[in-house]
């Protein structure tokens, strides 16, 4: 694929990325959403001990969890929140993959071909490009996530973003809230997602057998999601406390990323900082395998359709 887009010139290239990490995109979110749903949850639930247990959302694992929602909330309370990360994953998944492939080029550092930093490097200025179009949408996805009403009378997307709109604007308090935090929650991620996959792909050679072939691919993207999911979830949980709603009303008690990450550790220990990463893994890892294979068939079948 790498040598197909070479012969291409770059506003092909950037038409037919849309195209592929968009589908990418469309499937991972609509196969993985509840589990980036749990994992909201439980970031967001302050530690355990301090909460009744026999609250019907007070949840103790994944697994607890899903039952609670099924039982208390119904099925579709699975995919709240969904439509925000569907409306914006063909325009985010283009910003990510079309925006690695020009850094790459940037942090050559005088190399005659890309290095890991190289890799690196890209990935983590393509998170923060993401960043500024995927905030808006986080902080949407997240309000309708922590809403533990039954899904029927969960209010709508566009009802919720009007709200935050007329109440907060679209700066930090608004729309952006929370904006650094997802600057290094997707930074950090693909930083080590592409930092990782590409540095070591090469020393696993391609397989003839195109089972195997599918099943080496796969392995190298969920290792790569897995270990993106297990160095930025802190950031992660960051950007739900200060996105998702206040534990007092009225009172902003997680503001920057650096206050909300030292008040959780303070608090809550240290381990609190990790709180959702099983069913973040779940999602990501999996997920990143999704989306790297994915991005890479949709891409060949649309070059080979309309290049």
């Amino acid at each position: 694929m790498a040598e197909k887009k070479k012969d291409l010139p770059l506003w092909k290239q950037a038409v037919l990325q849309v195209g592929a990490g968009g589908c990418a995109g469309f499937v991972e979110v609509c196969i993985m959403h509840p589990l980036d749903l749990v994992k909201t949850r439980l970031q967001l639930q302050k530690k355990t001990s301090t909460l009744k247990s026999s609250d019907v959302h007070i949840y103790n694992g994944v697994g607890d969890c899903f039952a609670k929602m099924y039982r208390h909330e119904g099925f579709l309370a699975f995919y709240k929140g969904i439509v925000p990360p569907i409306l914006v994953e063909t325009p985010k998944r283009a910003v990510k993959f079309f925006t690695f492939e020009q850094y790459k080029k940037v942090f050559l550092f005088g190399a005659p071909s890309p290095t890991p930093l190289t890799f690196s490097a890209a990935g983590f200025a393509s998170g923060v490009t993401e960043a500024g179009l995927v905030t808006p949408f986080e902080v949407v996805k997240v309000t309708l996530q922590a809403n533990k009403a039954k899904a029927i009378e969960t209010p709508s997307t566009w009802s919720v973003a009007k709200q935050i709109i007329q109440n907060h604007g679209f700066g930090s308090r608004g729309l952006y809230k929370g904006f650094f935090a997802t600057v290094m929650r997707g930074g950090v991620f693909n930083m080590v997602y592409f930092g990782f996959y590409h540095s070591v792909k090469d020393h696993f050679p391609t397989l003839q057998d195109p089972v195997h072939e599918f099943l080496r691919k796969i392995g190298l993207g969920f290792v790569s999601g897995t270990l993106a999911s297990c160095t930025n979830i802190p950031f992660d949980v960051a950007k739900s406390r200060i996105q998702g709603p206040q534990p007092e009303p009225g009172v902003i008690k997680y503001k920057s990323t650096i206050n909300t990450l030292r008040t959780v550790y303070i608090e809550e220990g240290w381990r609190a900082l990790y709180k959702g990463l099983v069913p973040k893994i779940m999602r990501l890892g999996p997920g990143g395998a999704i989306m790297l294979l994915g991005f890479e068939y949709a891409y060949e079948f649309l070059y080979e359709t309309f290049a």
